[in-house]
């Protein structure tokens, strides 16, 4: 909550630790060094695959709720945004959330609340809401909108890696909370989930060396992860998650 608080009464600036952006710095100028090799054979293999950027560029929300341009090998068709729609039933989260049946909720009406057509009390109001809005994050098993290059840099994760040039620029950390799409950050705006971005952005995390992969975790078990990072995160932490993310980047590229 005071996250929130102080985000739209001051519009503060949450900087990243001198340490852990020291730590940035020099690891992700050696790794792009190291691995620009590989970067040209990637660029190559999606421009001969099919039309469009090399590098998909999006606009994500970060520490503090702010906005930057976010980078990644491009793993999906050109129209990948047009097509979501049409694919919402397959969301692995959607499916994991049943759907409430009106007479199960306890609405507190007392308080109203004036829309276009009248009045409508608040708890009405929240549950229409949360069925507008559905589920904040996207996960979809054998995605078809995937390309063929794009399933191969995605299990191996080397589409993550232009997202080192988002650590140089400052936008991200190597270790954080993923940064989010915009319309999935402003659906975490109450109080029990904003703790969330007081955390760096970052390419690997918490949840990533705990539940990626798991076709079980749920999306309140993500966010409290994220919120757990928020409140924990240290040098040491820090590279714990490092430990146990490179042996499962190994892992990936050599299956």
């Amino acid at each position: 909550m005071q996250v929130l608080l102080d985000y739209l009464i001051g519009h503060p600036t949450y900087t990243i630790p001198l340490w852990k952006r020291c730590i940035d710095v020099l690891a992700a100028s050696i790794l792009i060094l190291l691995l620009s090799p590989l970067f040209l054979i990637i660029a190559i293999l999606i421009k001969l695959e099919s039309p469009g950027p090399i590098i998909y560029r999006a606009k994500r929300v970060g520490q503090g709720y702010r906005t930057f341009d976010f980078y990644k090998f491009r793993s999906m068709r050109p129209n990948a945004d047009q097509l979501l729609k049409g694919l919402k039933h397959l969301n692995q989260y959607e499916q994991q959330q049943p759907a409430e049946k009106a007479d199960d909720v306890n609405y507190e009406d007392h308080i109203l609340l004036l829309q276009d057509d009248g009045f409508i009390g608040e708890g009405a109001f929240l549950h229409q809401k949360a069925q507008k809005d559905g589920n904040t994050f996207v996960k979809i098993e054998n995605d078809p909108r995937i390309t063929r290059i794009g399933h191969f840099i995605r299990n191996t994760s080397i589409d993550e890696l232009p997202q080192l040039f988002n650590v140089l620029l400052g936008d991200m950390s190597l270790v954080g909370n993923r940064p989010l799409p915009l319309y999935e950050a402003e659906k975490l705006t109450q109080d029990e989930w904003v703790a969330r971005f007081a955390a760096p952005a970052g390419i690997t995390g918490l949840w990533q060396v705990t539940e990626r992969g798991k076709a079980d975790v749920s999306e309140d078990g993500r966010k409290k992860l994220d919120i757990e990072y928020a409140h924990r995160y240290s040098l040491w932490l820090d590279l714990w998650i490092l430990w146990r993310t490179l042996p499962a980047a190994i892992q990936k590229v050599q299956v």
